[in-house]
């Protein structure tokens, strides 16, 4: 089954070129470093001895760091090769641990073909790996094993939906699953997936995004803009998908009495689309890339800028988690309440279902069915500080309770 796959996706090379070149048409950063996509790297020889570590995106590297940095800690000896899969991850690394950031370097991961993954654990030469959350690489896996190179899942999830999917593939995802040394789950449904699909060696360890701390400059960052943002209130939207900022403007979240609305795209590449749509309605807006003082009559703050949502989230009343009012799974609402947040979570979640449903659960969270109802619940809290205290404590005391993945995965990761 193996093979098959790997002479499919040797079949879908063109397609993967021409999907690169797409996305880059929106995000330029996809050409660079094309090379390492296929197992290319410099020839100089990487300093051993290495650990690697890959996040494919930007939640999943900033989920990784305090694995990373407990890593670099237990093993000071030993270097740090971070690797991701889109340039905004690449950035979050970057910004997380910035050139010249002793024993930490960074590169893209190879596409899962043979050789390429092949030349990239010829190149490195890591001692062990470690892949965050739902990176189930068949080939990538077999190689690893077959160099007797420890790899570990951790951060692990898997929705119902994804379940599904590799269900049918499972000729192929259970040989990989049990090619892995260990799974670390995030929860006991997660655990019980993974089971069902064949994997052995599971454990729950919790979620590593609970260990995220938002750093001093970044509460500093969100105190400046509170002040900045004057007497009004502070709506939030964190992380919107295309189709939700329209949601939010149909059902007039930027009119609410004494509000500034602030939306924060999920996507970089929809930041001048997103301008666009508040031009098309004629609202009052600012781009916080302008770094201008928001004016008393402005309606939205746009938040295009990267790496900074944890400065929105301290300088919020409110967070809207988007990615949930329409068919995207969600978003992590867990940043939101470690900084004590309100926080409002549309109707789906299953990407995070499990963090959701806690923070629901405990206090913290409501659930809106839809546009209206976000801004009936939006008004209301707003209108109601003994409300929004009482929530702001429930999501600190609920963040604090789920601490402690980092130093279970540290405990765990052997070789």
């Amino acid at each position: 089954m193996r093979t098959l796959y790997s002479l499919l996706i040797t079949l879908a090379l063109p397609f993967i070129v021409l999907r690169l070149w797409w996305r880059a048409r929106r995000q330029p950063a996809y050409l660079q470093h094309v090379s390492e996509r296929f197992g290319f790297y410099q020839k100089q020889t990487p300093p051993a001895p290495l650990l690697w570590l890959h996040a494919v995106s930007v939640g999943e590297t900033r989920a990784a760091e305090p694995l990373a940095r407990a890593l670099l800690e237990r093993y000071p000896d030993h270097h740090l090769l971070l690797t991701h899969m889109t340039p905004t991850g690449r950035e979050a690394g970057d910004a997380l641990f910035p050139a010249g950031t002793p024993r930490v370097m960074r590169c893209y991961l190879p596409y899962d073909y043979p050789g390429a993954v092949t030349r990239f654990l010829a190149h490195f030469k890591p001692r062990a790996g470690v892949l965050m959350e739902t990176e189930i690489w068949p080939n990538l896996v077999h190689a690893c094993k077959a160099r007797g190179i420890p790899l570990y899942l951790v951060n692990a999830r898997l929705s119902e939906k994804s379940f599904a999917g590799y269900q049918r593939l499972a000729s192929l995802t259970t040989p990989t699953l049990r090619a892995l040394s260990a799974i670390a789950a995030q929860s006991g449904d997660d655990a019980r997936r993974f089971e069902a699909l064949g994997a052995t060696s599971v454990m729950v360890a919790g979620n590593l995004k609970f260990d995220v701390a938002p750093s001093a400059a970044q509460r500093a960052l969100g105190e400046q803009l509170r002040e900045s943002f004057g007497a009004r209130r502070v709506l939030l939207a964190a992380s919107t998908r295309d189709g939700e900022e329209k949601l939010l403007i149909n059902n007039k979240l930027h009119e609410l009495p004494g509000t500034l609305l602030v939306i924060g795209p999920r996507h970089p590449q929809r930041f001048d689309e997103v301008a666009a749509l508040l031009d098309q309605h004629h609202i009052r807006y600012q781009r916080r890339s302008a770094s201008e003082t928001v004016c008393a009559d402005s309606q939205v703050l746009l938040g295009d800028s990267m790496g900074e949502m944890a400065a929105y989230y301290t300088a919020c009343d409110i967070a809207f988690i988007g990615g949930s009012l329409l068919p995207f799974g969600g978003q992590n609402l867990i940043e939101a309440c470690a900084l004590g947040k309100p926080v409002l979570i549309g109707p789906h979640t299953y990407n995070f279902a499990q963090a959701t449903e806690g923070a629901v659960g405990a206090g913290a969270a409501l659930r809106v069915t839809d546009g209206p109802d976000l801004q009936r619940k939006a008004a209301a809290l707003l209108d109601n500080p003994k409300v929004t205290q009482r929530m702001s404590a429930a999501a600190l005391a609920f963040s604090g309770e789920h601490q402690g993945a980092t130093r279970r995965l540290v405990d765990l990761i052997y070789f």
